[in-house]
Protein backbone atom coordinates (compact mmCIF):
# COMPACT_ATOMS: atom_id res chain seq x y z
CA UNK A 1 0.00 0.00 0.00
CA UNK A 2 1.37 3.42 -0.93
CA UNK A 3 2.06 5.83 1.91
CA UNK A 4 -0.77 8.07 0.70
CA UNK A 5 -3.08 5.41 -0.60
CA UNK A 6 -5.70 6.47 1.92
CA UNK A 7 -5.97 10.07 0.68
CA UNK A 8 -9.42 10.85 -0.62
CA UNK A 9 -8.95 11.87 -4.25
CA UNK A 10 -11.07 15.01 -4.13
CA UNK A 11 -9.72 16.98 -7.13
CA UNK A 12 -10.51 14.23 -9.65
CA UNK A 13 -10.54 10.48 -9.94
CA UNK A 14 -7.01 9.12 -9.80
CA UNK A 15 -5.39 12.40 -8.70
CA UNK A 16 -2.16 11.77 -6.81
CA UNK A 17 -0.72 13.68 -3.86
CA UNK A 18 1.31 16.03 -6.02
CA UNK A 19 -1.87 17.11 -7.79
CA UNK A 20 -3.59 17.68 -4.44
CA UNK A 21 -0.66 19.84 -3.36
CA UNK A 22 -0.56 21.78 -6.60
CA UNK A 23 -4.26 22.57 -6.48
CA UNK A 24 -4.01 23.94 -2.97
CA UNK A 25 -0.76 25.90 -3.20
CA UNK A 26 -0.78 29.66 -3.02
CA UNK A 27 -3.23 30.29 -0.18
CA UNK A 28 -3.80 34.06 -0.46
CA UNK A 29 -2.16 36.31 2.10
CA UNK A 30 -2.31 40.06 2.47
CA UNK A 31 -0.76 42.80 4.59
CA UNK A 32 -3.57 43.66 7.02
CA UNK A 33 -2.98 45.85 10.03
CA UNK A 34 0.72 45.97 9.23
CA UNK A 35 1.24 42.17 9.29
CA UNK A 36 0.78 39.33 6.81
CA UNK A 37 -2.41 37.33 7.28
CA UNK A 38 -4.21 34.57 5.42
CA UNK A 39 -7.31 36.04 3.81
CA UNK A 40 -10.75 34.49 3.41
CA UNK A 41 -10.73 32.71 6.79
CA UNK A 42 -12.28 33.50 10.19
CA UNK A 43 -8.82 33.17 11.78
CA UNK A 44 -7.40 36.67 12.27
CA UNK A 45 -3.91 36.19 13.73
CA UNK A 46 -0.88 36.90 11.52
CA UNK A 47 1.03 34.47 9.38
CA UNK A 48 4.57 35.73 10.02
CA UNK A 49 7.75 34.77 11.83
CA UNK A 50 6.78 36.47 15.06
CA UNK A 51 3.54 34.56 15.42
CA UNK A 52 5.07 31.28 14.24
CA UNK A 53 7.62 31.66 17.04
CA UNK A 54 4.77 32.30 19.47
CA UNK A 55 3.00 29.13 18.35
CA UNK A 56 6.14 27.06 18.95
CA UNK A 57 6.52 28.67 22.38
CA UNK A 58 2.85 27.94 23.09
CA UNK A 59 3.31 24.30 22.09
CA UNK A 60 6.05 23.73 24.66
CA UNK A 61 4.02 25.59 27.29
CA UNK A 62 0.97 23.39 26.69
CA UNK A 63 3.00 20.19 26.49
CA UNK A 64 4.31 20.96 29.98
CA UNK A 65 1.06 22.27 31.47
CA UNK A 66 -1.08 19.43 30.07
CA UNK A 67 1.55 16.88 31.07
CA UNK A 68 2.05 15.37 27.65
CA UNK A 69 1.05 15.45 24.03
CA UNK A 70 -2.28 13.63 24.10
CA UNK A 71 -5.10 12.58 26.42
CA UNK A 72 -6.82 9.50 24.85
CA UNK A 73 -5.68 5.96 25.72
CA UNK A 74 -3.73 5.34 22.52
CA UNK A 75 -2.43 1.85 21.80
CA UNK A 76 0.05 1.67 18.96
CA UNK A 77 -1.75 4.06 16.56
CA UNK A 78 -0.83 3.58 12.92
CA UNK A 79 -2.21 6.85 11.53
CA UNK A 80 -2.41 10.26 13.25
CA UNK A 81 -3.78 13.56 11.92
CA UNK A 82 -3.16 17.03 13.34
CA UNK A 83 -5.88 19.37 12.06
CA UNK A 84 -4.79 23.01 11.99
CA UNK A 85 -1.19 21.97 12.54
CA UNK A 86 0.21 25.52 12.50
CA UNK A 87 3.97 25.22 12.86
CA UNK A 88 3.72 21.42 12.79
CA UNK A 89 5.43 21.13 16.16
CA UNK A 90 2.85 18.77 17.71
CA UNK A 91 2.83 16.51 14.64
CA UNK A 92 6.63 16.38 14.58
CA UNK A 93 6.72 15.43 18.25
CA UNK A 94 4.14 12.70 17.71
CA UNK A 95 6.14 11.33 14.80
CA UNK A 96 9.02 10.88 17.23
CA UNK A 97 6.84 9.31 19.94
CA UNK A 98 5.18 6.90 17.49
CA UNK A 99 7.88 6.15 14.87
CA UNK A 100 5.79 3.42 13.24
CA UNK A 101 2.75 5.65 12.74
CA UNK A 102 1.98 7.79 9.70
CA UNK A 103 1.67 11.32 11.10
CA UNK A 104 0.01 14.01 8.98
CA UNK A 105 -0.23 17.73 9.65
CA UNK A 106 -3.00 19.62 7.84
CA UNK A 107 -3.36 23.38 7.49
CA UNK A 108 -4.02 26.01 4.85
CA UNK A 109 -0.32 27.01 4.94
CA UNK A 110 2.74 24.74 5.19
CA UNK A 111 4.71 24.72 8.44
CA UNK A 112 8.23 26.21 8.44
CA UNK A 113 9.84 22.76 8.47
CA UNK A 114 8.10 21.93 5.18
CA UNK A 115 8.98 25.28 3.65
CA UNK A 116 12.61 24.66 4.62
CA UNK A 117 12.47 21.20 3.02
CA UNK A 118 11.37 22.85 -0.21
CA UNK A 119 14.59 24.86 -0.10
CA UNK A 120 16.71 21.75 0.33
CA UNK A 121 16.99 21.66 4.14
CA UNK A 122 14.93 18.64 5.12
CA UNK A 123 14.95 17.53 8.76
CA UNK A 124 11.47 16.02 8.79
CA UNK A 125 10.98 12.51 10.25
CA UNK A 126 10.37 9.89 7.57
CA UNK A 127 6.93 9.08 9.02
CA UNK A 128 5.68 12.69 8.93
CA UNK A 129 4.11 14.62 6.08
CA UNK A 130 2.16 17.82 5.53
CA UNK A 131 -1.04 17.96 3.46
CA UNK A 132 -2.57 21.36 2.66
CA UNK A 133 -6.27 21.72 3.26
CA UNK A 134 -9.02 23.82 4.78
CA UNK A 135 -11.01 22.06 7.49
CA UNK A 136 -14.05 24.18 6.62
CA UNK A 137 -14.02 22.78 3.08
CA UNK A 138 -13.84 19.15 4.21
CA UNK A 139 -10.89 16.90 4.99
CA UNK A 140 -9.10 15.46 1.92
CA UNK A 141 -8.92 11.91 3.25
CA UNK A 142 -10.87 8.73 2.74
CA UNK A 143 -13.36 7.41 5.27
CA UNK A 144 -11.84 5.49 8.21
CA UNK A 145 -8.29 6.74 7.59
CA UNK A 146 -6.99 7.65 11.05
CA UNK A 147 -6.62 6.12 14.49
CA UNK A 148 -6.27 9.52 16.15
CA UNK A 149 -7.25 13.05 15.12
CA UNK A 150 -5.93 15.99 17.12
CA UNK A 151 -7.38 19.53 17.10
CA UNK A 152 -5.97 22.39 19.17
CA UNK A 153 -6.90 26.05 19.53
CA UNK A 154 -9.23 26.24 16.55
CA UNK A 155 -11.83 28.21 18.53
CA UNK A 156 -11.12 31.38 16.53
CA UNK A 157 -11.02 29.50 13.22
CA UNK A 158 -14.33 27.61 13.22
CA UNK A 159 -17.58 29.60 12.82
CA UNK A 160 -20.21 28.97 15.47
CA UNK A 161 -22.57 27.27 13.01
CA UNK A 162 -19.90 24.89 11.66
CA UNK A 163 -18.72 23.04 14.75
CA UNK A 164 -21.05 20.04 14.44
CA UNK A 165 -20.30 19.74 10.73
CA UNK A 166 -16.58 19.79 11.51
CA UNK A 167 -16.97 17.06 14.13
CA UNK A 168 -18.98 14.91 11.73
CA UNK A 169 -16.21 15.28 9.17
CA UNK A 170 -13.64 14.25 11.78
CA UNK A 171 -15.82 11.26 12.74
CA UNK A 172 -15.98 10.28 9.05
CA UNK A 173 -12.22 9.91 8.72
CA UNK A 174 -11.77 8.12 12.06
CA UNK A 175 -11.38 4.37 12.05
CA UNK A 176 -13.85 2.44 14.21
CA UNK A 177 -12.47 2.66 17.73
CA UNK A 178 -10.36 5.69 16.81
CA UNK A 179 -10.08 8.78 18.99
CA UNK A 180 -10.37 12.52 18.52
CA UNK A 181 -9.01 15.09 20.96
CA UNK A 182 -9.90 18.77 21.06
CA UNK A 183 -8.02 21.33 23.20
CA UNK A 184 -9.58 24.81 23.30
CA UNK A 185 -9.68 27.85 25.55
CA UNK A 186 -11.87 30.89 26.10
CA UNK A 187 -8.94 33.23 26.75
CA UNK A 188 -7.68 34.94 29.90
CA UNK A 189 -9.89 35.26 32.98
CA UNK A 190 -9.25 37.48 36.01
CA UNK A 191 -6.57 39.30 34.05
CA UNK A 192 -7.41 42.82 35.17
CA UNK A 193 -9.28 45.69 33.46
CA UNK A 194 -6.92 46.14 30.50
CA UNK A 195 -6.87 42.42 29.76
CA UNK A 196 -10.66 42.32 29.99
CA UNK A 197 -10.94 45.17 27.48
CA UNK A 198 -8.72 43.41 24.97
CA UNK A 199 -10.76 40.23 25.39
CA UNK A 200 -13.89 42.30 24.69
CA UNK A 201 -12.37 43.64 21.47
CA UNK A 202 -11.26 40.16 20.37
CA UNK A 203 -14.72 38.76 21.15
CA UNK A 204 -16.35 41.51 19.05
CA UNK A 205 -13.88 40.93 16.22
CA UNK A 206 -14.56 37.18 16.30
CA UNK A 207 -18.32 37.71 16.32
CA UNK A 208 -18.00 39.80 13.18
CA UNK A 209 -16.40 36.75 11.55
CA UNK A 210 -19.11 34.39 12.78
CA UNK A 211 -17.02 32.98 15.63
CA UNK A 212 -18.12 32.49 19.24
CA UNK A 213 -15.08 31.88 21.44
CA UNK A 214 -17.34 30.35 24.13
CA UNK A 215 -17.82 27.35 21.85
CA UNK A 216 -14.63 26.08 23.45
CA UNK A 217 -16.84 25.06 26.39
CA UNK A 218 -19.29 23.11 24.19
CA UNK A 219 -17.04 20.73 22.28
CA UNK A 220 -18.30 17.70 24.22
CA UNK A 221 -21.84 18.52 23.01
CA UNK A 222 -20.62 18.89 19.42
CA UNK A 223 -18.93 15.47 19.66
CA UNK A 224 -22.16 13.92 20.97
CA UNK A 225 -24.14 15.42 18.10
CA UNK A 226 -21.59 14.02 15.66
CA UNK A 227 -22.24 10.52 17.00
CA UNK A 228 -19.04 10.01 18.95
CA UNK A 229 -19.04 7.98 22.17
CA UNK A 230 -16.95 7.54 25.33
CA UNK A 231 -16.67 11.31 25.55
CA UNK A 232 -14.55 12.64 28.35
CA UNK A 233 -13.96 16.28 29.26
CA UNK A 234 -11.69 18.05 31.70
CA UNK A 235 -10.59 21.62 32.36
CA UNK A 236 -6.99 22.59 33.08
CA UNK A 237 -6.56 26.13 34.41
CA UNK A 238 -3.16 27.39 33.29
CA UNK A 239 -1.82 30.47 35.13
CA UNK A 240 -1.33 33.48 32.88
CA UNK A 241 0.13 36.14 35.16
CA UNK A 242 3.16 36.43 37.41
CA UNK A 243 1.36 35.00 40.46
CA UNK A 244 1.63 31.60 38.76
CA UNK A 245 5.44 31.63 38.78
CA UNK A 246 7.38 30.65 35.67
CA UNK A 247 4.42 28.91 34.00
CA UNK A 248 2.26 31.98 34.70
CA UNK A 249 4.85 34.29 33.15
CA UNK A 250 4.96 32.04 30.08
CA UNK A 251 1.17 32.03 29.83
CA UNK A 252 1.07 35.82 30.06
CA UNK A 253 3.77 36.18 27.38
CA UNK A 254 1.86 33.90 25.01
CA UNK A 255 -1.33 35.88 25.57
CA UNK A 256 0.29 39.32 25.19
CA UNK A 257 2.09 38.28 22.00
CA UNK A 258 -1.18 36.98 20.55
CA UNK A 259 -2.93 40.23 21.53
CA UNK A 260 -0.24 42.20 19.74
CA UNK A 261 -1.05 40.16 16.64
CA UNK A 262 -4.72 41.07 16.91
CA UNK A 263 -3.97 44.79 17.19
CA UNK A 264 -3.99 45.67 13.51
CA UNK A 265 -7.28 43.94 12.74
CA UNK A 266 -8.96 45.33 15.88
CA UNK A 267 -8.00 48.83 14.73
CA UNK A 268 -9.02 48.12 11.12
CA UNK A 269 -12.41 46.95 12.35
CA UNK A 270 -12.93 50.28 14.12
CA UNK A 271 -13.10 48.73 17.58
CA UNK A 272 -10.27 50.91 18.91
CA UNK A 273 -7.77 53.48 17.70
CA UNK A 274 -4.14 52.45 17.43
CA UNK A 275 -3.31 54.62 20.43
CA UNK A 276 -6.11 53.07 22.49
CA UNK A 277 -4.98 49.58 21.60
CA UNK A 278 -1.29 50.25 22.31
CA UNK A 279 -2.08 51.85 25.68
CA UNK A 280 -4.42 49.03 26.63
CA UNK A 281 -1.88 46.38 25.63
CA UNK A 282 0.75 48.08 27.78
CA UNK A 283 -1.76 48.22 30.62
CA UNK A 284 -2.44 44.50 30.23
CA UNK A 285 1.31 43.85 30.38
CA UNK A 286 1.42 45.72 33.71
CA UNK A 287 -1.68 43.93 35.01
CA UNK A 288 -0.38 40.46 34.22
CA UNK A 289 2.97 41.30 35.79
CA UNK A 290 1.33 42.19 39.09
CA UNK A 291 1.30 39.59 41.90
CA UNK A 292 -2.19 40.85 42.81
CA UNK A 293 -3.70 39.75 39.48
CA UNK A 294 -4.50 36.03 39.40
CA UNK A 295 -5.00 35.62 35.67
CA UNK A 296 -5.53 32.18 34.21
CA UNK A 297 -6.65 30.51 30.99
CA UNK A 298 -9.00 27.53 31.20
CA UNK A 299 -8.12 24.85 28.65
CA UNK A 300 -10.94 22.45 27.79
CA UNK A 301 -9.60 19.00 26.89
CA UNK A 302 -12.26 16.81 25.29
CA UNK A 303 -11.85 13.33 23.85
CA UNK A 304 -14.30 11.16 21.96
CA UNK A 305 -14.26 7.75 20.29
CA UNK A 306 -15.85 6.47 17.11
Amino acid sequence: MRWFGWLRKRPKAGADLLEVLALQEGTPVALIGGRMRTVGLPYALPRDTEDLNRLDFQHFLLRYALKGLYAPPLHNPQSILDVGTGTGRWALDMAQVFPHAKVVGLDVNPPPVDEAAGRGYDIRPANYTFVPGNLLEGLPFADKSFDFVHMRLLFTAIPANRWVTVMREVARILKPGGWVESVETTGIHNGGPHTDLIMTWVTQLAAGRGVDRMNATRVNTFMQEAGLRNIGASVVNIPASSWGGRIGEMGALDYLTACKGYGGVVVNAGLATQQQFDETLEGARTDLGSPHIHGYAPFYVVIGQK
